[in-house]
């Protein structure tokens, strides 16, 4: 079975914490399939060895260069500190849910649960995790710990932000980016959720978002989106009021008539993105909504990895 056919066989499931554990054991039952088999005992990193450890990890290739005693830390004895940050504005909460839908089937549950899982993984490896959340306002904020009081309070906001609604509330990515990349002084893997949906320059996103850079973090940008709507502008070819969910405002039109135009200034911003988070060596990872928790949770582990 899939990961897409597990979550699907659990979606009746409404409790975030089970949701995200059975979605992260059901991708690591599958993990002897996968390149990543192995990999929380991958070699990380060289330590000057102690009299009285076990020198069974000591490398000898490199005392014979050096002169000098080192043992081999593994990736499972590397803890990772690892910030979350949600946009939770009001485009985040597109498309509206219909009654039988899912919670994860629009933009900002499906981040949440996304948050969750990870933060599962997190947990299972010992490692400590923040959160920040943030609309027009700096909602939250929790420094990385690794406890499982701390674990609950952060499970307890992601609830909290799927029961909120978030109408006319804007998005402030810029300025809180800022802030945010100030908070982080320890080496971190930082890790965006947004639609990169905001009223501001590029140039001035992309800054904020080389800021996140500083002290060698390492920063990952899941950019959700809905596909259907957002991406390819499919819809049927009547009369529509189209809704700025963040300001209101709003305009009528045939959406036939910008069809062609609209995707083509879609994919040209969203490889405007790719193409700036390439040179400032930040992971870009465009995701539609529902369909990629298995693409998060890879891409997680390889970015973990090469967190040397």
């Amino acid at each position: 079975m899939n990961l897409e056919s597990q979550i699907e066989k659990i979606s009746s499931f409404q409790h975030l914490e089970l949701l995200a554990n059975q979605i992260v054991e059901g991708f690591i039952s599958g993990m002897h399939k996968s390149p990543f088999h192995g990999f929380s005992a991958e070699f990380a990193e060289h330590k000057i060895y102690n009299p009285g450890e076990s020198t069974k990890h000591i490398d000898w290739k490199l005392y014979a260069k050096t002169d000098r005693l080192y043992a081999k830390r593994y990736e499972e004895e590397t803890n990772l500190r690892c910030h979350l940050i949600i946009d939770n504005s009001s485009s985040m909460h597109y498309p509206k849910l219909q009654p039988k839908q899912f919670f994860y089937e629009n933009k900002i549950g499906f981040s949440v649960l996304a948050s969750a899982v990870l933060m599962n993984l997190l947990k299972k490896q010992r490692d400590a995790v923040g959160l920040s959340v943030y609309s027009d306002a700096y909602e939250y904020y929790a420094p990385e710990k690794g406890s499982e009081r701390h674990h609950n309070m952060l499970l307890h906001k992601l609830e909290e932000i799927l029961q909120t609604s978030k109408q006319g509330k804007q998005t402030d990515t810029i300025t809180y980016l800022h802030q945010i990349a100030e908070k982080m002084h320890r080496r971190s893997m930082i890790v965006l959720f947004t639609d990169m949906f905001q009223d501001s320059d590029e140039e001035r996103l992309f800054k904020a978002l080389q800021h996140l850079k500083h002290n060698k973090h390492k920063v990952v940008v899941f950019h959700v989106f809905d596909k259907k709507t957002e991406f390819e502008f499919n819809f049927d070819n009547h009369p529509r009021k189209f809704i700025d969910l963040e300001t209101g405002e709003h305009i009528n039109l045939f959406s036939e008539n910008i069809k062609e135009v609209y995707e083509n200034t879609v994919t040209s911003y969203f490889k405007r993105l790719a193409d700036t988070c390439a040179m400032y060596k930040i992971k870009y990872v465009p995701v539609e909504i529902g369909v990629s928790f298995e693409k998060i949770m890879t891409t997680y582990l390889i970015e973990k990895q090469s967190f040397v």
